[in-house]
């Protein structure tokens, strides 16, 4: 019996290590921890409750981590439908001087869950402007850069993030406008002003 609690707990350790340690309700319980062994171990102080349905390792307190293993946290809230996005995502990619106290995540246009904590967007994303990241995905610098054009954020961020995205080869100029064009109007203007303060 002893055994089977190891393997258990050691088939979810797997699981949660790809995620930064945290771990959903549903994939305990497909594990094999029931919903009240589940109660147990929150109640013991084994796991952490972050949010309805979602805890952590709490010896994942002491490992060190990232500036981003929060964001893990939001991928599983969203079913794995949210991308990390806009001013979040510059931050991810350490792109200019963009410093959002909240969290911006793009979800499908049909995606009904609400949470207070984050900024929702609704939109459909191409593949090409998706990167995988350990336990969630961002949105590229690209695809960041330009959509924050187009939610007009501030627009010294917008042009620290494009002269630091072409300074470190990560873009150019046309791939920019390409991309800001196919936002519409007010992505091309902040981007093309991005642009002109870069030269």
């Amino acid at each position: 019996m002893l055994r089977d609690r190891t393997d258990t707990r050691a088939a979810l350790w797997r699981v949660a290590s790809g995620q930064r340690g945290y771990f959903t309700s549903a994939q305990a319980l497909q594990i094999g921890y029931s919903y009240q062994a589940q109660r147990y171990h929150a109640q013991r102080g084994n796991w952490q409750l972050v949010d309805r349905g979602i805890y952590r390792f709490r010896e994942f307190d002491t490992l060190p981590g990232g500036e981003d293993d929060h964001l893990v946290r939001w991928a599983l809230w969203s079913r794995w439908r949210a991308i990390v996005s806009h001013t979040t995502a510059l931050s991810v990619h350490d792109l200019g001087t963009a410093n959002p106290a909240e969290i911006h995540l793009t979800v499908p246009p049909g995606f009904r869950q609400k949470g207070g904590l984050v900024i929702l967007h609704r939109a459909e994303l191409a593949q090409d402007e998706i990167e995988e990241r350990e336990g969630y995905r961002v949105t590229t610098p690209v695809r960041a850069i330009v959509e924050c054009a187009e939610a007009s954020v501030d627009q010294d961020a917008v042009d620290s993030a494009v002269a630091e995205a072409l300074d470190r080869g990560l873009t150019t100029r046309r791939v920019l406008l390409h991309a800001a064009q196919r936002l519409g109007a007010r992505a091309e203007l902040g981007t093309e002003r991005a642009l002109q303060a870069a030269q």
